[in-house]
């Protein structure tokens, strides 16, 4: 999968109208990339398109307009586009209560490295979390991580032949998985890889 380009960007004028289109269509592919682990862990599989929408809409809400600042987007969000060879995440922990949220954080140190998927007959890929800088300190994880999983080309020949996926998390205090994607959040997945 490419990167996004400069020149493959809208004006913010031609965003503007293709907006609600483009709109409806990231929402729908957040809804079939997003897997949720229990009531608090979700993790949003991104795509290039779900990259190109994030870039659209900050130039608009920022109305950034010069090459400098679009540099800056592309350079931002570019890092989170799949290449072909694995599937880039956004880890989310989701606690609504902050206190609640503040304990959870502390007993869930590390997290972000007990993040796996599985190919069906295939071993675990642990996630390479957090590339761009590290999002943990001593004392609590972060609620928001990134995260790469890197498979072999026979995990690759293997999801493109029809296997299924699990994706969990073996963090003690978050023993987690799906054992089977939704045929629709597979096949999306599947069309990341080349």
């Amino acid at each position: 999968m490419s990167k996004i380009s400069r020149e493959s960007l809208m004006t913010l004028e031609a965003y503007h109208k293709a907006r609600p289109e483009m709109r409806k269509q990231a929402i729908e592919e957040r809804r079939k990339r997003s897997v949720r682990l229990g009531e608090h862990l979700n993790l949003l599989f991104e795509s290039e398109l779900l990259m190109r929408y994030q870039i659209q809409e900050m130039l608009r809400v920022e109305k950034i307009f010069d090459e400098e600042g679009i540099q800056d987007e592309l350079g931002a969000y570019n890092p989170l586009v799949p290449d072909g060879s694995n599937f880039k995440a956004t880890m989310m922990l989701e606690y609504p209560n902050e206190a609640e949220r503040r304990l959870a954080l502390a007993k869930l140190l590390g997290i972000e490295h007990k993040m796996f998927i599985q190919v069906e007959g295939q071993p675990r890929v642990y996630a390479i979390a957090n590339e761009d800088l590290d999002r943990t300190t001593a004392d609590k994880t972060s609620s928001v991580h990134f995260m790469r999983f890197e498979l072999t080309p026979e995990m690759k020949k293997s999801l493109k032949a029809g296997a299924q996926m699990m994706v969990g998390c073996d963090h003690k205090e978050y023993p987690m998985h799906v054992e089977t994607l939704p045929d629709d959040t597979l096949a999306s997945l599947v069309n990341d890889l080349t």
